[in-house]
């Protein structure tokens, strides 16, 4: 293989289209299937079988350096847009040179929890932001890669809707 992805270079948070200042570190939220055991008759053992299009409860948590306005804004019941920008490093070692991929990942989220953070003098306060994801789009390269959309039956992966089926078999 000539390409070798590397790292990431470096990230941009936003909210409602306007930058979330003071960001120190996240994590992208986990795809976790829902899923439920089979087994029985016909079945050597046991299985735990992914429910098509469905997942457990999706979480994002965001960890700030400090209090801010935006944070302040994460208290209020609403759906929030947050939106991740990623520049991701690889190398080329057949011409021996860098590039670049773009992560794009768009999420309606809930927030959960919200911690102001500790008290410490010439610190970080490690202030922290839970969510509920109830939407996720994910692009690679310029490239739509995952959609899921809790409440609207839709979980596509490279373009393939696996909840069409399920949409039409309820009347949707």
């Amino acid at each position: 293989m000539s390409v070798i992805p590397e790292k990431s270079i470096n990230f941009a948070v936003y909210l409602n289209g306007r930058d979330l200042l003071g960001m120190a570190e996240g994590t992208i939220p986990a795809l976790e299937a829902m899923t439920s055991e089979v087994k029985g008759a016909g079945v050597a053992g046991v299985i735990d079988s992914p429910v098509l299009g469905h997942f457990n409860s999706t979480t994002m948590t965001l960890k700030w350096r400090r209090v801010t306005d935006d944070f302040m804004k994460l208290y209020a019941h609403t759906t929030n847009e947050i939106e991740l920008h990623e520049s991701l490093q690889r190398y080329n070692s057949s011409s021996g040179e860098y590039g670049t991929d773009p992560l794009y990942v768009y999420l309606k989220a809930i927030t959960k929890s919200s911690t102001p953070g500790n008290l410490v003098v010439g610190d970080n306060m490690d202030t922290e932001t839970e969510f509920e994801i109830v939407y996720m789009k994910v692009f690679l390269g310029n490239k739509e890669r995952v959609e899921m959309d809790k409440y609207n039956y839709i979980f596509k992966v490279d373009g393939k809707d696996y909840l069409a089926t399920v949409r039409s078999d309820l009347g949707k």
